[in-house]
């Protein structure tokens, strides 16, 4: 029973993921950003617990991409097209382009596919990322809707309706799940400061951000760890 214990949290994960597809269809985007966050905490607590418990198997690699391609692949994918449909030029346009191109939004979830079977074969990214990890992608995807709906600012309801903003951020992000850029993991082998500081640093900047700008803080969090993790990169390759 203890071997299973990992793989229940991830199909904690994976049931968290499909209720979020019926909710995003629905156009339910804010819960659906609910049950996307809570399937990544459960996602972050399988392997957590596979560790501690040293249960770690095959099975469980695969199982846990296959929930993550669900919570953090299709979902951020249907968000994406619902986002382009409610664009102000789909919605004041009409003919064909209009209908087909919030399609597009679903390159996103191609993209997660190829990163998450990319990362089952890449032994390089055992203690951290090479390209953004699905969960992140899909938190920085899942918070635009439900910041264009809760926060009336005119730059961001402007800037999250436009259809080229939109497909610029659709384009970006699936670059950024493959790309070759190594990103640190929030991965502890011991919780000394002085081996930590990078990742003691982003999680105080990413609670603060919270406490400050609330959801508004999820998109700048994910920049800010990919821009800490270049920045990192770029500080060891000069040592």
């Amino acid at each position: 029973m203890r071997k299973q214990i990992p793989n229940i949290i991830t199909l904690l994960n994976l049931f968290c993921g499909t209720v979020a597809v019926v909710l995003a269809v629905q156009g339910s985007l804010d819960w659906a950003f609910f049950f996307v966050a809570l399937g990544i905490f459960f996602d972050f607590f399988d392997g957590f617990f596979a560790r501690l418990l040293n249960v770690k198997s095959d099975l469980g690699l695969q199982l846990d991409s296959l929930a993550d391609m669900v919570t953090s692949g299709v979902v951020p994918g249907i968000a994406m097209f619902q986002l382009l449909s409610r664009s102000s030029f789909v919605i004041q346009t009409n003919g064909l382009f209009a209908e087909i191109f919030p399609y597009f939004g679903f390159f996103i979830t191609l993209a997660s596919a190829y990163r998450l079977a990319k990362f089952n074969i890449d032994t390089r990214q055992a203690t951290g990322f090479i390209g953004l990890p699905t969960p992140a992608n899909a938190l920085f995807i899942l918070s635009l809707p439900v910041i264009l709906q809760h926060y009336s600012i005119d730059f961001l309801q402007n800037f999250l309706q436009n259809i080229w903003v939109l497909a610029g951020i659709t384009l970006l992000s699936s670059y950024m799940l493959n790309a070759e850029i190594p990103l640190f993991a929030l991965k502890f082998k011991d919780y000394s400061f002085q081996n930590n500081k990078v990742k003691y640093i982003f999680l105080i900047f990413s609670v603060l951000g919270l406490l400050f700008f609330q959801l508004i803080a999820v998109p700048m969090i994910i920049i800010l760890y990919v821009l800490i993790s270049i920045f990192q990169n770029r500080c060891n390759c000069k040592l």
